[in-house]
C-alpha cells in the first residue's frame, strides 16, 4: 500500500465531483490510501495573486505547513492547485524577504514550514508510482476499440517541474493505452481550455472549448478523456451546450477524467465510476464495455 497525503482543493466539492468520486473509486484497487489533509483551505487560488502576492503565497503556506506535518508526499488532483502550491513552495525557498514574511505570518496561527514538502499531481502519481504496466496488469475490462482525445491541459505541464512533455505531453495517451483504449492524433492537447475565463470573458472561453472539441472530433475521438483537473473537465463537459448555441454545432461528445476512465477498465460499475454526474452521459458508448463480463486478462502492455 502506497500512502499520499491528499489535498482535494475547493473545486473537488462543488464541480468537480464527479472527478473526485472517480479518484476514490480507484484508490483501493491500485493499493493507494489518499489520507486527506487535516484542516485543509483553499490554496489561495490564481485571482488572489495578482490582488496581493504575500497574503496570497501566505494561505498556500499554511498549506503547505499542514501537510509537512504528514511526512508524506502531498498529492493534489486539481492542476491549478497544483500549479500554486508548486509555485509558493519555490518562491519561499528562493525569496528570502517573501520567507519571513510567511514565517511571521505562520507563526501568528501557531505554524512553521521548513520546506520540505513534496507537492505531486495525481495523474504524475498515477504515471509514475502505478506506471501503464501497473495499470494493465489490474484491467479486467479492456477498453479495445475506444478512441479517446487524451487533454493534458496547460497548468499541468506549465511550468513543467519536470514532469511530461509542455508541448506534447503523452501521459495519458499512455495509461489510456494501457487500458486497452486507443489514443487519437489531438494536436490541441495542450492548449487552454479558457475554464477561468467562463465568467469575465465568456466569449474567448466558449471559442477555446470549441476549437477543443473540434479538433477531438476532427481526428475521430469517440470522447476526450482529461486529466483530474476539475477546471478542465468542468469547462468541456458542462460548457458544450453554450458552444452549441454560439457555434450551431451538435457536439455530444463524452468527457472523462483518467480516472473514470481506469475505473471502468478496472470494472468498476456505471455509479462507481462516477459517471452519472458527467453532464454529457457516456452511456450509450461506454455501454457494450459495460455489457462485457469483467475478465482478468490485462489489456495489451503499451511500449514507451
Amino acid at each position: 500500500m502506497r500512502y499520499y497525503t491528499y489535498y482535494p482543493g475547493c473545486s473537488m466539492e462543488a464541480t468537480g465531483a464527479p472527478v473526485e468520486e472517480s479518484i476514490h473509486a480507484i484508490a483501493k484497487p491500485l493499493d493507494m490510501e489518499l489520507i486527506e489533509l487535516e484542516d485543509w483551505t483553499c490554496c489561495g487560488s490564481s485571482p488572489f495573486s495578482g490582488v496581493d502576492k504575500v497574503k496570497a503565497i501566505g494561505i498556500t503556506a499554511r498549506v503547505l505547513a499542514q501537510a509537512e506535518k504528514t511526512g508524506l508526499d502531498l498529492v493534489t488532483p486539481c492542476s491549478s492547485c497544483y500549479t500554486i502550491l508548486q509555485e509558493a513552495n519555490d518562491l519561499i525557498k528562493e525569496d528570502h524577504k517573501l520567507a519571513e514574511k510567511i514565517r511571521e505570518a505562520l507563526s501568528a496561527v501557531g505554524l512553521t514550514y521548513n520546506g520540505t514538502v513534496k507537492i505531486r499531481h495525481i495523474v504524475e502519481v498515477l504515471f509514475n508510482d502505478i506506471g501503464p504496466k501497473g495499470l494493465a496488469a489490474k484491467v479486467v475490462r479492456p477498453l479495445t476499440g475506444l478512441k479517446v482525445a487524451c487533454y493534458h491541459g496547460c497548468q499541468q505541464v506549465r511550468p513543467t517541474y519536470g514532469h511530461d512533455d509542455s508541448e506534447l505531453p503523452n501521459w495519458l495517451d499512455q495509461m489510456a493505452k494501457s487500458l486497452g483504449a486507443e489514443p487519437v492524433d489531438f494536436p490541441l492537447k495542450a492548449r487552454c481550455c479558457g475554464s477561468s475565463l467562463v465568467i469575465s470573458e465568456s466569449d474567448v472561453a466558449i471559442e477555446l472549448i470549441y476549437k477543443l472539441l473540434q479538433n477531438a472530433q476532427d481526428h475521430d475521438a469517440q470522447c476526450m478523456v482529461t486529466t483530474t483537473c476539475p477546471l478542465c473537465h468542468t469547462a468541456l463537459d458542462v460548457y458544450q451546450s453554450a458552444v452549441n448555441s454560439k457555434y450551431k454545432a451538435g457536439f455530444k461528445m463524452p468527457v472523462l477524467a483518467i480516472t473514470q476512465l481506469i475505473a471502468v477498465a478496472l470494472g468498476l460499475d456505471f455509479k462507481q465510476a462516477a459517471l452519472p454526474g458527467n453532464v454529457v452521459s457516456p452511456k450509450k458508448l461506454l455501454a457494450p464495455y459495460f455489457a462485457s463480463k469483467p475478465q482478468a486478462v490485462p489489456a495489451e502492455t503499451p511500449t514507451a
